[in-house]
């Protein structure tokens, strides 16, 4: 049972909100939610002593391990603010779970919680499993098909514009949003996924393995001579690139690179002679979406060091553009393409 609280003034904000992610394959998604009363975390409970000990006996040392996923368990009621500033309570873990977002649905598959999701977006292709769930609309949604899913909770992404998810919030169902700008936020919104559905030792494991695969590219890039870092441009869409404020600037600044389009904010359509100028010596582009031959044939990009050289390079749109556990090998991607045999 869950339970939304919509006093934006009230409560520690945990998502970042943002505007949007513009990308060829990104789909509108939404979520729901049901108006109610919010209380405050409780503290997670410690391990108490073996019951069979005799009185007085000192109690034996737990195993680390064991006390370690036993602090890690999640006390409810658990109350939480989502990206849309509402406090949402959770009074047990969610056992049915509707996902509108592909990163969503592979941040939940990864924490093992198959069983628990009843419905997708038809988006979602990964893993696998997610292919054979109930469809819940894409672009347009199938708000029959959610209702009739009878969800505990709905997640949902920053695809999905707040005033959609207060008209469904408005159905009677419970909608908690997620709206990550940085990698860093990425790993928090998945510790938080493990809070909500008491599953944080998985979660854990899962941003463990990410810090692990960021650092080993960050080490690499520490290890690149200043005369020998590249300026990057990506296109992900055709005809638009993306500046500050978006973790895929931060996946090529994170490289060594210098993103060519860095005196940009967010998503924008792309400045020809800025990029001219900036002179790229690597092309990012969608493998889906993208043809790399309108790169090539714009006027006056012949002359680009990339273009001269044939260092235009298709990325797996899915690696980059969801913001969930793959996107640290979208970044060792990116860092591969831009820097060729650099990396240990």
């Amino acid at each position: 049972m869950t339970h939304e609280n919509n006093d934006k003034q009230t409560g520690a904000v945990l998502i970042r909100g943002r505007k949007f992610l513009l990308t060829g394959v990104s789909a509108l998604l939404l979520a729901v939610g049901l108006a109610a009363c919010g209380s405050r975390t409780a503290e997670a409970p410690q391990p108490a002593p073996n019951e069979s000990q005799a009185a007085g006996q000192a109690a034996a040392p737990a195993d680390s391990s064991q006390a370690a996923d036993a602090a890690r368990q999640t006390s409810y009621p658990l109350t939480l603010t989502d990206a849309t500033g509402t406090e949402v309570t959770f009074e047990s873990a969610p056992k049915r779970i509707v996902s509108l977002a592909p990163s969503e649905t592979e941040s939940l598959f990864a924490l093992g919680l198959d069983e628990q999701i009843v419905g997708v977006s038809d988006n979602d292709d990964y893993p696998e499993a997610a292919q054979s769930k109930p469809k819940m609309g894409g672009f347009e949604l199938n708000t029959e098909a959610i209702v009739a899913a009878q969800p505990d909770i709905v997640f949902t992404a920053d695809l999905t514009d707040d005033a959609t998810v207060e008209s469904l919030r408005g159905l009677g169902l419970t909608v908690f949003k997620f709206n990550p700008d940085t990698l860093e936020d990425v790993m928090t919104d998945i510790a938080t996924y493990g809070e909500i559905v008491d599953r944080q030792s998985a979660a854990k494991a899962v941003t463990d393995k990410m810090r692990a695969g960021i650092e080993q590219v960050r080490t690499a890039a520490a290890s690149i001579a200043e005369d020998e870092r590249k300026t990057v441009y990506l296109e992900f869409s055709p005809g638009w690139t993306v500046g500050t404020g978006e973790f895929m600037h931060e996946l090529i600044e994170t490289s060594g690179a210098v993103n060519a389009a860095a005196d940009t904010q967010g998503w924008s359509e792309v400045d020809a002679e800025a990029i001219i100028a900036a002179n790229p010596d690597v092309v990012l582009y969608s493998k889906l979406s993208v043809d790399p031959k309108t790169i090539k044939e714009r006027s006056g990009w012949q002359q680009l060091t990339a273009i001269r050289e044939n260092r235009l390079v298709a990325i797996d749109d899915n690696l980059v553009s969801r913001p969930g556990p793959r996107l640290s090998e979208g970044l060792i991607a990116v860092f591969d393409a831009i820097y060729p045999d650099k990396r240990q």
